[in-house]
């Protein structure tokens, strides 16, 4: 194959699975100079197949982030991974509690995710930090992740294997700008402008800011969204640099309702007409029969009024960064965080539902007023975040060693109370002077340690490498104060304290160099995290005692990459073995429409299963057209069954050798792109997930789907002022296919659902200066 008319743009990118993805690739062992599957987007082929990578490590590209839809969440973008299942509630993702995602045997909150070697934490949308609220994706230089094993290094308490790494760009070395403004489908509007200083004297900087307004596409309401990042970065003479960045982001929106396969269908006869993927909460206040004489707004009805469900959250991240060599052989770096959060959700609650937990609560908690009708419920929550991270590189014959050192302090207060609003009335100003009744006032801490060291050992001229590693991870937890309205009501506020800890979580893999353009590797990994929801877990009127375990898991893989002239491809097989696992499930809390999870230990759960991608480009079609795909299956089966206690009865629930709610078997991505000339593309993919069980019990099962998306790039025509205008339209679920996405898995009960977005669609004009 001859490259030497190839630009480097044509030699950078890969366009995989409809959108720019390649797994990422190490210090490569036998670098291969030749180039394969050649395209204006194009990756070199030792990252296409994840050259000597131990693990099965990808990544999304930048040119994937700038060519997927403007304000796209860095969440969604997994999709195009092999083995990601994200289902969103719309086309951006934007819709924080309407997003999930599941890989092997983990879902979201077992995932660990990092940005710019700062750990993100919890990733629970009421008290976390979920890592879409921290990037754009113009911003972005890549997304690396990891699917059963992540990098022993890498700090988190979250992560049972799987890790996500986020990448930003460092400010350019020139003076330059960068805007764009994109109209879409549901009223969408965003901006985005980055400005760059430019190096002058060592020192370099960069702000960025965007603003994404857009009506909901399911009911009444808006999401709204400003987001601010900011880099300052000096290079000292010898390789030295230091880098202070700034995250600034602000968010609201109105909620939808998670609704059930009969209100989907029509089954169940609803009050007001509603039913089908467009179910909304009310954009009116109805007239209804009172519940209660004497209360016109007595009726639990009042609480699908569309103003009684809002999100708004306030997060601040500031880092900084040192990196220095020391000598030739030593590499040595630090970045130390900090992170504040606040905001506030709210909810409805009906007027029968507070009267009975007034009566409670009223002859013990002075200042409480009875209620007058429907109840505005108002959770708050602020906390800060601040650690510190280090690492130590040192290079010696074919050994390269590392060792490090993680310590974090997570710091969350939580409030909940249920207030009066004006004459009762759903449409009437809170009175926040008129608490009815109290649930929460609690703080919590985590306090985490993770220590590390790593060797990297290249054998047989460099044919073999092996990575040997080991972390111990230490949790120390805290929760005080009233943590549920039994707290309140026994006038106690206790103090309950845990502590999880593992001084032996080995790393080790393998890569082998058999032909130059076939490499096999092989990796196994222990992993531990603090359990799910131990805020929900400890604030239970009776918490588990002892406190639960700490969730583990066991992960093996075994695969093969091979890098030919027309094609090249990675398969990989894995297992994972995961103990004590605190499997979620939600309720709708009665005379609310708000959905609280809960958490209850199954035992274990093992997975296992095969994930295939790679990309084609025939010389049929003479260099233009190309294709791409991944293909996963996987198979996620409890071990164990469990029993509850109510009313000092036991029961027990047989889920032993069902399959975990919310896990497709079968997952794929392709996509074909055509090139016809250097300044257009084009673009149409699908995407496949297979049917899903929704309960432990496997008596109900969503039906599996498939969703086309397509996109054109026109743009740097020539020489000129239109060489720096680019022109996108991206087009989301372009044959409407109608399906249910997000699950709120249950026990044994029929579950609720997100349906999916319908057709969207987006036009982006972008320049650069």
């Amino acid at each position: 194959m001859n490259t030497s008319n190839a630009t480097p743009r044509t030699l950078r990118y890969l366009l995989l699975a409809g959108a720019l993805v390649a797994p990422a690739s190490g210090a490569c062992a036998q670098q291969i100079d030749e180039l394969v599957v050649t395209g204006r987007r194009v990756s070199e082929a030792a990252v296409a197949i994840g050259t000597d990578q131990t693990t099965a490590t990808v990544s999304i590209t930048r040119e994937a982030l700038l060519s997927a839809p403007a304000g796209i969440t860095g969440l969604k973008m997994l999709e195009s991974l092999p083995g990601f299942n994200v289902q969103a509630n719309d086309a951006l993702g934007m819709y924080e509690f309407g997003n999930s995602v599941t890989v092997r045997a983990f879902s979201f909150t077992q995932i660990g995710f990092l940005l710019d070697d700062v750990p993100m934490g919890r990733s629970d949308q009421f008290g976390g930090s979920p890592i879409y609220r921290y990037v754009d994706n113009e911003n972005l230089l890549r997304v690396q992740a990891s699917s059963g094993a992540g990098d022993v290094s890498l700090p988190s308490y979250a992560s049972l294997g799987t890790i996500v790494d986020y990448f930003t760009t460092a400010p350019k070395e020139n003076l330059g700008a960068r805007a764009s403004f994109t109209m879409g489908s549901d009223s969408l509007f965003r901006n985005f402008l980055r400005l760059d200083t430019g190096v002058h004297a060592g020192w370099s900087a960069y702000v960025a800011r965007s603003d994404i307004q857009s009506d909901l596409w399911r009911g009444a309401g808006t999401i709204d969204r400003e987001h601010i990042e900011g880099k300052v970065r000096y290079q000292f003479e010898g390789g030295a640099d230091v880098t202070f960045q700034a995250v600034y982001n602000d968010y609201f929106d109105f909620d939808s309702p998670a609704i059930t396969k009969a209100q989907y269908t029509g089954a169940s006869v609803d009050p007001f007409g509603r039913k089908g993927r467009f179910f909304p909460y009310l954009n009116y206040v109805p007239v209804l029969t009172p519940a209660a004489a004497g209360v016109t707004y007595s009726n639990a009805l009042y609480n699908q009024y569309y103003k009684q469900a809002i999100n708004s959250r306030t997060d601040y991240l500031y880092a900084l960064t040192v990196k220095s060599p020391v000598g030739e052989a030593i590499d040595v770096s630090a970045t130390a965080y900090y992170e504040d959060k606040q905001g506030y959700g709210v909810s409805p609650e009906a007027y029968g539902t507070s009267l009975s937990s007034h009566n409670a609560e009223r002859l013990i908690i002075p200042g409480l007023f009875a209620p007058r009708g429907l109840q505005y419920g108002l959770s708050t929550i602020n906390g800060e975040r601040k650690g510190i991270t280090g690492k130590l590189e040192w290079r010696a014959a074919n050994h390269t060693v590392q060792a490090g050192v993680w310590y974090e302090d997570d710091d969350y207060h939580r409030t909940q109370a249920r207030y009066n609003h004006a004459g009762g009335n759903p449409d009437g100003a809170p009175l926040l002077s008129e608490p009815v009744h109290l649930q929460r006032n609690f703080v919590s801490t985590r306090e985490t340690t993770q220590v590390f060291v790593k060797d990297v050992i290249s054998l047989l001229d460099d044919r073999l490498k092996l990575d040997l590693g080991l972390k111990a991870l230490s949790i120390d937890y805290e929760i005080s104060g009233a943590r549920n309205p039994g707290d309140y009501i026994a006038l106690r506020r206790p103090t309950l304290t845990a502590k999880w800890k593992d001084n032996f979580l080995p790393q080790v893999g393998a890569v082998y160099d058999l032909t130059g353009r076939e490499q096999v590797f092989a990796s196994y990994s222990e992993n531990m995290a603090l359990p799910r929801g131990a805020d929900d877990v400890f604030s239970a009127a009776s918490p588990i005692v002892p406190a639960p375990e700490a969730e583990t898991a066991k992960n093996w893989e075994l695969g093969v990459r091979t890098n030919r002239p027309t094609f090249n491809a990675s398969f990989v097989v894995y297992q994972t073995q995961f103990a004590n696992r605190l499997q979620s499930f939600s309720s709708i809390v009665p005379g609310s429409t708000t959905t609280e999870t809960f958490f209850q230990n199954v035992g274990q759960v093992d997975a296992y299963g095969a994930e295939f991608s790679g990309q084609w480009k025939p010389e049929l079609f003479g260099g233009k057209i190309y294709f791409n795909g991944n293909l996963s299956y996987n198979h996620a089966e409890f071990q164990d069954n469990y029993a509850t206690v109510a009313g000092g009865v036991t029961t027990l629930v047989p889920i032993a050798g069902k399959v975990v709610p919310d896990f497709p078997e079968w997952v794929f991505q392709g996509g074909v792109t055509f090139e016809p000339t250097d300044w257009a593309l084009f673009n149409i993919g699908a995407r496949h997930i297979s049917d899903r069980y929704t309960n432990f019990l496997n008596t109900e099962k969503t039906d599996g789907y498939t969703v086309w998306n397509a996109y054109m790039d026109i743009g740097e025509l020539g020489e000129g002022p239109l060489s720096r205008l680019k022109f996108r339209l991206n087009v989301d679920n372009l044959l409407d296919e109608d399906y249910l996405g997000t699950i709120n898995t249950t026990t044994t009960t029929l579950a609720s659902f997100r349906p999916g977005p319908p057709r969207s669609v987006q036009l982006t004009l972008s320049a650069e200066f």
